[in-house]
């Protein structure tokens, strides 16, 4: 049974279970809990709540701490909070004492929640109940008040914990580290980083990534390099998430060489470049106006089984109207309706539209509206408002004129800016 709900094959623990009790074996608590955990992992945490409170105590198995906590637990992943916490008092009810997991669990949700008064009320609780707190009790506190930008909370917090004598672990620092490289302070993450270090913890590839991208949001791609360079002395393989980190900074600060650098040795490192790998290589030289090295990372991408998304097929529709290839455009725009994607809406081309027309080339925005029209999608008023305004712009008042009567045709009512 324990292999079938590792498996996530609920059908055969069932199946299992009732073939336990058809031979007449006892059902006891660990087979009672591998059914709970089976349920709840298949989000039937009713079902498992109907298993705990009446099918265990009918064949004489009465329910302990784990059952309710897998209950419990499960209730808060289907987001049932008031469910959770209404077989939280229950159990105090039925004489079973609430546990370290089951406070955790509780309190992590809250965090979650965002409901930090309740959460805190439960770790007074929990304490005055003579349960200490633990790793996991304290990491769902301080990550639910940093994440929501209460810095001195998730302090003092910590100091709590410390001061409880339970020893912060990686996570914790990295919770800390999120958020000072989230506000722009790297530099005092680095700090952390190094305590971390100095205390016997070894700093992991998510601590690595979390310093990396804060380097790297600030610009500072010295200090992202040599922070790399330490990770792979160190004997830690950076993963994908790691590398796209690295490309995705030098790409926005149009060093190609060094990005291109990193994305071609990704494979001999043993890393398989994702969709955000392509993606940011595609946008990168969309954005220089090299569409064929663009197209030519596109069908390699294809190739290798990665399958693009609305990003990449967005910056690819965006260059080639952009530079005025709106055949290929057209071609990429039914390539997604045909693979079930939905094209960009009519906002997408109001933004090029605009760039085009402030640049003087209206007769290529002209041609984006030919492109909205042949896509089967309706221009709006400020498609055509947008057109008027180019060619009154390049003094063409024929062409605006036209325009306006080809909007009335559609049925459409001018705006005041029109």
């Amino acid at each position: 049974m324990d292999c079938c709900c590792r498996a996530r094959r609920l059908d055969l623990v069932i199946a299992f279970f009732g073939r336990l009790l058809k031979t007449g074996l006892e059902a006891d608590r660990v087979v009672f809990s591998t059914l709970l955990k089976g349920l709840c992992h298949a989000k039937r945490s009713d079902e498992a709540l109907d298993v705990l409170l009446h099918r265990m105590p009918g064949l004489g198995c009465t329910p302990g701490v784990v059952a309710y906590n897998t209950v419990i637990h499960g209730f808060f992943k289907e987001g049932q909070v008031g469910k959770a916490c209404n077989l939280f008092h229950e159990m105090a009810q039925q004489g079973v004492m609430p546990d370290v997991v089951t406070y955790s669990s509780v309190i992590d949700a809250l965090c979650k929640a965002r409901a930090m008064d309740k959460a805190e009320y439960f770790l007074r609780q929990m304490v005055d109940d003579g349960v200490v707190p633990n790793n996991v009790t304290y990491n769902s506190l301080i990550h639910g008040y940093s994440s929501s930008g209460h810095w001195k909370e998730a302090v003092r917090v910590f100091k709590e914990m410390t001061s409880r004598r339970v020893t912060p672990d990686v996570h914790t620092y990295n919770m800390f580290m999120t958020f000072l490289c989230k506000h722009g302070r790297s530099k005092e993450a680095a700090g952390i980083f190094e305590t971390m270090a100095m205390k016997g913890l070894k700093p992991n590839n998510v601590s690595y990534a979390i310093l990396l991208h804060g380097y790297a949001t600030e610009g500072c791609l010295v200090d992202m390099i040599n922070l790399f360079n330490s990770m792979t002395r160190d004997g830690i393989r950076p993963n994908c998430h790691t590398l796209n980190i690295l490309i995705n900074a030098y790409a926005k600060s149009g060093m190609m060489d060094e990005a291109m650098l990193i994305f071609k040795g990704m494979r001999k490192q043993g890393v398989s470049p994702d969709v955000v790998t392509y993606s940011t290589v595609i946008h990168a030289f969309c954005k220089m106006g090299s569409l064929d090295i663009a197209m030519d990372k596109f069908n390699q991408m294809v190739d290798m089984g990665v399958r693009p998304n609305a990003v990449v097929y967005h910056s690819l529709i965006q260059s080639f109207c952009t530079h005025g290839d709106f055949v290929k455009a057209k071609e990429l725009v039914t390539e997604m309706r045909n693979k079930g994607m939905r094209p960009p809406d009519i906002n997408f081309f109001h933004s090029i539209m605009q760039n085009l027309c402030t640049e003087g080339r209206v007769t290529e925005a002209r041609d984006i509206l030919d492109l909205i029209v042949h896509i089967g999608m309706r221009p709006d008023v400020l498609i055509f408002s947008l057109l008027i305004d180019g060619y009154c712009l390049v003094s063409k008042m024929e062409d605006a004129s036209k325009i306006f009567d080809d909007m009335v045709s559609y049925g459409l009512e001018p705006s005041n800016i029109t």
